[in-house]
């Protein structure tokens, strides 16, 4: 990685062969390797192209080994270390300790199954969530040296994962919430992700503070800002807002850089965050 440009606020793109979006919150403690990806840099073709990372949205799997391969390279990762679940869209967090390399329990050869969010204390793992619209977050606690990365959409943003997270790492490894450092990725915005009433209930019904990131919409239906909507469920548990990062990039607005799943009406690539203790 070379150039570095500007994004927006709690996030820059790292210009390179593969260029990679970064939280300079985390980067800045020096305690983690960790990236934000983009859909440039890689191989794939028509819907998929450039970056795609998922092998379950019906790209070659030619191509996703090589844009792996390519993504590995530039963070210079060993494939083994690579810490991935199979996703969907709920709470469960998976404990990654050095035993689970070689583990497969996912359908497409996911170290988990039935996750979304992993967390680790181990140094050399490194952990991966896949997206195309919905939240990414990487959590570290610099004191402790433990880190998390966690997919959050509607369904796990209403259901706290990003809190579910920092509960395990307290649990299994001593962590206090207000150490943490959480970097909130791109994700589609409030300008562009707009949702039904029976979505909006269940905001209203489990969060006290819903109209800061619940707006009507013109129309009918409401705008949805999973970037507040995690930052205050992150506040709650007592993650102070100097350790939080946003980078406000909505994956929608930007078809240059990002996959959308909204935009590209379901047939698009994944793009990956990931971090690891070094």
């Amino acid at each position: 990685m070379r150039e570095r440009s500007p994004g927006a606020a709690g996030w820059e793109l790292v210009e390179g062969e593969v260029p990679l979006g970064r939280a300079p919150l985390l980067f800045a403690t020096g305690l983690v390797r960790h990236a934000f990806t983009t859909r440039r840099g890689g191989v794939s073709q028509g819907p998929f192209r450039w970056l795609n990372l998922g092998w379950h949205v019906g790209d070659d799997p030619a191509a996703v080994r090589e844009n792996r391969r390519r993504l590995l390279q530039a963070l210079d990762l060993a494939p083994e270390k690579l810490i991935t679940a199979h996703q969907v869209h709920g709470t469960a967090v998976g404990v990654a300790e050095e035993g689970v390399v070689g583990r497969r329990e996912g359908p497409a050869g996911e170290n988990f199954a039935g996750v979304d969010a992993l967390i680790t204390a181990q140094p050399g793992l490194v952990l991966a969530v896949f997206v195309a619209d919905c939240l990414p977050i990487l959590l570290l606690d610099p004191r402790r040296k433990v880190v998390a990365a966690v997919h959050a959409g509607w369904r796990g943003t209403a259901g706290r994962a990003v809190v579910r997270a920092v509960e395990a790492m307290q649990k299994h490894f001593a962590v206090e919430a207000g150490d943490c450092l959480a970097a909130l990725g791109p994700a589609i915005g409030p300008c562009c992700y707009q949702v039904g009433d029976e979505v909006a209930a269940e905001f209203r019904r489990t969060y006290a503070g819903w109209r800061d990131f619940l707006r009507p919409a013109q129309g009918g239906g409401w705008r949805l800002d999973l970037w507040e909507a995690n930052r205050q469920a992150l506040q709650e548990i007592g993650v102070v807002d100097s350790n939080l990062s946003l980078s406000q990039m909505c994956t929608a607005c930007h078809p240059e850089l990002f996959y959308s799943h909204r935009r590209d009406g379901g047939r698009t690539g994944r793009m990956a965050a990931l971090i690891g203790l070094v």
